[in-house]
């Protein structure tokens, strides 16, 4: 279990520049039975309940007493669900994104742009979005390895630190050179 202490990282959030920024992510594809389910959430950075981590490696109870604090404190929070009849007619993937498509939809107040968990995005979002895979944990892995770009904090995002080291210690095999500010340093 997770630090009961520990915040959100919401850098890529504050990256975004954007205050209504959506979280989204999906729970029930791989079960025999049952509906697939999404939430989406606009968190209040002021107002984060302790704890909040991925439900993976929280223990029920956490989970339960975080759900109450979250709903609580976010600034929006939705949840809707697509059917089983929606499942078997769509396929689990088309029924995941028309749960998070229905989440994104029900916010007040609506969101500006949404996180979308995993590595795909649902068509048909009325929103920019972006999709996250598992980018916090990726990138402090990478931190460790490449210390001084400050990854840890900025996931990669062309932070000031993350600018001055390009140019005082170069690209790393982890940077996407054909991204601007890189692209730049190699010519």
């Amino acid at each position: 279990m997770t630090n009961p202490r520990s915040r959100p990282d919401l850098s890529l959030e504050t990256a975004l520049g954007l205050p209504l920024v959506a979280g989204v992510d999906e729970v029930g594809r791989g079960p025999l039975a049952g509906p697939v389910t999404a939430a989406a959430v606009i968190l209040d950075p002021a107002r984060l309940p302790e704890g909040i981590d991925d439900s993976k490696r929280l223990t029920e109870r956490a989970r339960e007493r975080l759900a109450l604090e979250i709903r609580a404190s976010a600034l929006a929070f939705a949840v809707a669900h697509a059917s089983v009849e929606e499942i078997d007619a769509l396929n689990i993937l088309e029924a995941s994104h028309l749960a998070m498509r229905r989440a994104l939809a029900a916010l007040t107040p609506a969101a500006q742009h949404a996180l979308i968990d995993g590595n795909r995005l649902p068509k048909g979002l009325e929103i920019p979005a972006q999709t996250v895979v598992k980018g916090d944990a990726i990138m402090r892995e990478l931190a460790l390895a490449n210390p001084g770009y400050g990854w840890e904090k900025n996931m990669g995002y062309p932070s000031a630190q993350h600018r001055v080291a390009l140019q005082q210690q170069g690209v790393t095999p982890h940077h996407r050179r054909s991204f601007g500010p890189v692209r730049k340093m190699l010519c």
